[in-house]
């Protein structure tokens, strides 16, 4: 017995088999609208059938805005969407996108095949889309010179900016020979050294603006040298030229916002550029002049008259240290004098002498401290305070005073 696969294993294998079929992601059908119920959600379920088979088919409400009509039994219609499997029921259904009645399908098939071919011929390449100028002089539009969408383009573009010129070339935007018409609008007005150009014009069907889907229209595009807006319908609208154009709009409203500059707003970003310039120019100002006077002052500081005045003031202030550490030396070394002196004073025989003593020297003029180093007879001087007086030795008596003996008499 071979393996057994569960039955969402193989719900989800044949579901990949549907993603990576590229056919099947892109795909138109034809049939009648059968069992067609609107959900309270917004969504639309219903079945397409012809004779031989039918199919479950549902529009989500984010496709809806698409629908230009109300979908219904027994309409004929072709839907654009991808076949998917619906892994909880295992049963695969169309999940359409857009959804248009048959008398449109080959309107459709047009579109979709002038498409691919541009698209091929590199007409819709990112590399040949010129910018849209910021701050336009000039604008021309190419659009019917009457209806809501010029008259919209006119009152916006004034109320951004009264002072850009607009150029109108009435062109025929419905009909036979419409498609004409614009190509030469595009190719006069691209003669006249423009900005930029607008071309559209307002909503209505597939078959109303179908000219802005013709080659004509769209190599005149794609040749122009003049940026180009193109501003066809409404939002959910999209034609050919929307891809060759420079930049889509998605209504002629929104064309003029885009290609007309906000004059007020460009008045306040200029009084914010200027305060900001203002700002940036006093802080700069102000930061060098603070710098100045910091390479002032350190100029200053490194002067010869300043470095010669610091020298003298540190002259002067070293000569007061000395000069007073000098008198701080002499005060010292003067007391110490008068102290040697005071001290000197009192071993001076003089000193002695003034108290009432007496120098007694021998006849060799020396001291006389002890009777045993004189005799009898000796001739000996007396120094007193005032005078010497000679005298002879006449007699010799030593003198005891306990156990002490005083030679100094």
């Amino acid at each position: 017995m071979g393996q057994a696969y569960s039955v969402t294993e193989i719900n989800q294998y044949i579901k990949n088999m549907f993603i990576r079929d590229r056919i099947l992601s892109h795909i138109y059908i034809k049939g009648e609208v059968s069992n067609c119920k609107y959900h309270t959600s917004g969504h639309i379920y219903f079945t397409l059938k012809d004779s031989m088979g039918q199919m479950a088919c549902v529009m989500f409400a984010g496709q809806r805005r698409g629908l230009k009509f109300r979908l219904e039994e027994g309409q004929s219609v072709i839907a654009l969407g991808s076949i998917d499997v619906y892994e909880r029921d295992g049963k695969y259904q169309l999940y359409a996108n857009e959804i248009v009645l048959d008398g449109q399908g080959l309107l459709y098939e047009r579109f979709e095949k002038l498409k691919k071919d541009l698209e091929a011929e590199g007409l819709f390449d990112k590399a040949h889309k010129k910018p849209i100028p910021g701050y336009p002089n000039k604008v021309g539009i190419i659009t019917a010179s009457t209806g809501a969408a010029i008259q919209d383009i006119v009152n916006i573009s004034k109320r951004r900016n009264p002072y850009v010129q607009l150029i109108l070339y009435p062109a025929q935007v419905q009909g036979v020979g419409s498609a004409q018409s614009v190509a030469k609008g595009i190719e006069i007005l691209d003669r006249m050294g423009l900005d930029t150009i607008i071309v559209g014009r307002g909503g209505g069907s597939i078959e109303d603006l179908w000219a802005f889907n013709e080659e004509i229209v769209a190599r005149a595009i794609y040749s122009c040298r003049t940026p180009i807006i193109s501003a066809v319908g409404h939002e959910t609208d999209v034609t050919i030229a929307d891809y060759v154009a420079d930049l889509r709009a998605p209504t002629p409203s929104a064309a003029a916002e885009l290609a007309v500059n906000d004059f007020m707003a460009y008045l306040n970003l200029m009084r914010d550029y200027k305060r900001q310039l203002y700002k940036t120019m006093s802080h700069k100002l102000t930061y060098h002049q603070s710098r100045l006077k910091e390479w002032k002052l350190r100029l200053y500081y490194s002067s010869p008259d300043y470095q010669i005045k610091q020298k003298r003031q540190y002259l002067i202030d070293t000569e007061q240290k000395l000069t007073q550490h000098m008198k701080q030396r002499l005060k010292e070394k003067r007391h110490r004098l008068e102290l040697y002196i005071a001290k000197l004073e009192g071993l001076s025989p003089l000193s002695k002498l003034s108290k009432g003593y007496a120098l007694v020297t021998d006849k060799d003029n020396k001291p006389v401290q002890s009777i045993h180093r004189i005799a009898k007879d000796e001739v000996l001087t007396i120094s007193l305070l005032d005078g010497d007086i000679t005298t002879r030795v006449e007699g010799l008596k030593e003198t005891k005073r306990g156990d002490h003996k005083d030679i100094s008499e």
